[in-house]
């Protein structure tokens, strides 16, 4: 099979504009958002969005392969840090400003719409547990932390301050804290539970 042809500039820079506008729409008015309104944002005409994405599904995966792939990025980029445990942080951290910008509760489910979904998944949640590992190793983690445990986290600080009237929109990053601390060694008291099943 032959692989398919790049997309010209003015295509790729459609593309992008697309999904940057359906992401506002959709964390602003959920999946009921029409395409018109996305097609609006983006400066575009109802054509072009059909032309790139052919059902609202198709913009809402490729939505989540976009998200996906610039954390497995930071992720690939960090596994080689020589400082394991502020890798981690870091990865946390750029985890939680991508949540922080954009509610990006319409993409829970997303993996049922596109096979290369689940895939991407598996691949950020190899590296999730790689950074793990690493800082577990390193002892800038406790000892019984697995991947799982940290992927399980990983949207707590921006769920936590979510509760909160008129937060700050910076909040997230006290609660990344106190996360964080929680997964130090020093002071560690046994955990009642153990570790989940990775997925």
């Amino acid at each position: 099979m032959p692989s398919p042809r790049p997309l010209r500039a003015d295509a790729a820079r459609n593309r992008k504009l697309l999904l940057a506008a359906a992401a506002d729409e959709f964390a602003e008015r959920g999946l009921t958002a029409s395409v018109a309104d996305i097609a609006r944002r983006a400066g575009v005409g109802k054509g072009t969005v059909f032309r790139h994405f052919a059902t609202k599904d198709d913009l809402v995966a490729a939505i989540a392969l976009d998200r996906i792939a610039a954390l497995t990025a930071v992720g690939e980029r960090l596994l080689g840090a020589p400082d394991a445990g502020a890798a981690l942080l870091e990865f946390l951290t750029a985890v939680a400003r991508e949540l922080q910008q954009l509610d990006l509760s319409f993409l829970q489910g997303a993996d049922e719409l596109d096979s290369e979904i689940s895939q991407a998944q598996e691949r950020l949640f190899q590296i999730i547990h790689a950074l793990v590992d690493r800082a577990r190793e390193h002892g800038d983690v406790r000892a019984d932390i697995t991947g799982t445990d940290v992927v399980a986290l990983m949207c707590a600080p921006n769920h936590a301050a979510s509760f909160l009237p008129d937060a700050p929109p910076d909040l997230w990053q006290r609660y990344l804290a106190i996360i964080f601390d929680g997964l130090r060694p020093e002071g560690a008291h046994p955990l009642p539970q153990p570790p989940p099943p990775s997925p």
